[in-house]
């Protein structure tokens, strides 16, 4: 109790557990208030998270050509603590690649069934499948990874370079000095903090969601109250066993046998799936992507009136930056020793390729299946966006073995996601956090995760 930073720690715990109460008290009133705060944040800040998306994968790609990108992390003389491999999987098994389980599959029937109003685009036709395919680019790949990019680079250099704090407030003393540091710095960190803690909360449900869609597929067991936190337990439980054994250990152990198995199931649909359809229609996407990135990234639909953005691209963007400061906190730490040119490559472009690649396997298998009739639509309706996977693997061959290996890719992925952002909220909880020593401990990491 003695290491615990007390601005930090102690107002976000009595704000979650006062969300908490609220939820079970009065669950109706609970979900005004978040919603409402929601659609008022992008209503007024919209046009900002578009313009943030844009400079900042500009600036990265800046950072990477300059001068700039040979400075090491950590100084001249600082050693890489991991391989570039085990580096790699980390930054992609830590980030993103949780959400694209869920989504890959899911996302493109929406867009299809019900792209923007203003594009003048028929639902169901070929010019909505094309904009899917397109749109899952644009939100999965190279400007989310920018936004993760851009503040774990700015922390690992203020942390590492500069010596300062172990803070989300660190990354800013380069622009505002010593004022960010000190009780205004607790105060950011608190406010992040508790944001952040309550968006882990919601990536869980998500993963939850996605597992016991499975479940109900191949053992008929019913998706409810019960079977969620039954999921919930086993999830927390496979957690804490993991934190117990460090980030240089639990982390890198779960990220490699994750990454291996995402090329298993890859490989999968390869075989099996339309190959030649998903790459004719990705290759095809791709152009569409590069020809109007800026007119999509910054749509914002206020001339037409379309609230299509703010459901969806507007929401990612906002989302990606609120996740942003403890994902900058954990790929900071881990880039010791590497230059910076190699830090945005090995988070931001190799990453984004990777999502590419699996969105353009499974967003374009979606795709190719609903618009030869297969009803992807009515499943969406039916059993809602978790369904879609599995009704996507009950039309290939080997689906009942092929379905729980997904189950296990999916489990795996929350246990490591949240093992991360856990590692780094219980650390910036914490007194005595440094370059030397950057454990938190054991009981901090499972108090937060619980």
């Amino acid at each position: 109790m003695n290491k615990i930073r007390p601005l930090v720690f102690w107002p976000s715990i009595i704000l979650l557990i006062g969300a908490v109460v609220l939820n079970f008290v009065n669950f109706d009133a609970f979900t005004a208030v978040v919603t409402g705060a929601n659609n008022w944040i992008i209503q007024n800040f919209g046009w900002l998270f578009s313009l943030t998306a844009v400079v900042t994968l500009g600036i990265c790609v800046w950072i990477c050509f300059s001068p700039f990108g040979n400075v090491r992390i950590g100084g001249h003389d600082a050693k890489p603590i991991m391989t570039t491999y085990e580096w790699f999987v980390i930054a992609l098994c830590t980030t993103i690649a949780a959400g694209i389980l869920f989504w890959a599959a899911a996302e493109p029937i929406y867009h299809i069934t019900s792209p923007p109003a203003s594009l003048g685009i028929e639902p169901n036709s070929p010019q909505a499948a094309l904009f899917a395919m397109s749109t899952i680019y644009l939100h999965w790949t190279i400007v989310p990874y920018a936004l993760y990019a851009l503040p774990s680079l700015m922390f690992a250099f203020a942390f590492y370079n500069m010596r300062k704090p172990f803070s989300l407030s660190s990354m800013l003393y380069p622009l505002f000095g010593e004022k960010v540091l000190g009780k205004f710095g607790d105060v950011v960190d608190a406010i992040c903090l508790y944001t952040l803690v309550a968006g882990m909360a919601a990536s869980l449900g998500t993963g939850v969601m996605a597992m016991a869609g499975g479940l109900d597929y191949v053992f008929g067991l019913e998706s409810n109250k019960f079977m969620w936190a039954v999921l919930i337990i086993a999830t927390v439980v496979a957690f804490v066993i993991s934190a117990s054994t460090g980030v240089m250990k639990g982390i890198r152990f779960l990220s490699i046998i994750n990454s291996r198995a995402y090329y298993v199931i890859i490989l999968f649909v390869l075989v099996f799936g339309p190959t030649g359809y998903i790459f004719d229609l990705g290759t095809e996407a791709l152009g569409d992507f590069l020809t109007h990135f800026f007119q999509r990234s910054l749509f914002t639909g206020a001339a037409s009136g379309d609230q299509w953005s703010k459901w969806w691209t507007l929401f990612y963007w906002a989302n990606w930056l609120a996740w942003a400061p403890i994902t900058a906190m954990f790929l900071g730490r881990i880039s010791y020793g590497r230059k910076i040119k190699e830090f945005i490559l090995v988070n931001l472009f190799i990453p984004a390729l990777f999502c590419g690649l699996w969105m353009t396997i499974f967003s374009g298998t979606s795709i190719y299946l609903q618009m030869n009739g297969f009803g992807l639509s009515e499943v969406l309706s039916q059993k809602g966006p978790e369904g879609i996977i599995y009704a996507i693997f009950s039309a290939l061959p080997l689906s009942r073995l092929i379905i729980p290996f997904y189950l296990f890719i999916v489990f795996i992925s929350y246990v490591t996601a949240a093992d991360s952002n856990t590692t780094a909220i219980a650390a910036m909880s914490t007194t005595g956090i440094s370059p030397e020593n950057q454990e938190a401990s054991i009981l901090m990491k499972v108090l937060w995760e619980l």
